[in-house]
């Protein structure tokens, strides 16, 4: 299968995790949406959350079960601070974790911002359940890495992630 061959579309699944943000400031989940209409793809629904594990894993359980939902992208509350849960509140529902996307947003976020990009937990994976197979990323809260990692990794491999993941649950 040619990796970038793929045209499926995704209807995606937008959470920004955020004490403070609302979706009139929310910079990072804009981004996303963009980048994501841009590229064909639909955004199924966006919101935000307070940056609480039960309320983090509330909104991903339930659309990873909606059918409706292709792909959730998930952007802030990854970095080192004590208020960020959400690796600690989504790894644990993942099936598996793609490990390269996280050390290649770090390669790449390296580039850009140097030694500061460590402290990045960037993660992606997906999360079965019955009959479905739903990837999951999650980004960190800054609007310059949401869009490195949008441009550079999900956008040109979405679609084929997507084939891949139904071919699991086939």
């Amino acid at each position: 299968m040619d990796h970038k061959a793929s045209t499926r579309r995704a209807s995606v699944a937008v959470l920004t995790v955020s004490d403070t943000r609302t979706l009139e400031n929310d910079k990072s989940g804009l981004c996303i949406s963009d980048s994501l209409d841009q590229a064909g793809h639909a955004i199924h629904c966006r919101e935000i959350v307070r940056d609480e594990k039960d309320a983090i894993v509330a909104v991903v359980t339930g659309w990873s079960i909606d059918q409706k939902v292709d792909a959730i992208i998930v952007t802030g509350g990854t970095g080192g601070s004590s208020r960020d849960m959400t690796p600690d509140a989504i790894v644990p529902l993942m099936t598996t974790t793609l490990d390269g996307f996280g050390e290649l947003f770090r390669v790449l976020s390296y580039k850009e911002i140097g030694a500061a990009a460590m402290l990045s937990r960037a993660v992606a994976g997906w999360i079965d359940s019955e009959k479905m197979r739903t990837p999951v990323f999650l980004l960190p809260g800054s609007l310059a890495g949401v869009s490195l990692a949008m441009s550079a990794l999900i956008v040109p491999q979405l679609g084929h992630l997507l084939d891949v993941c139904s071919m699991e649950t086939s």
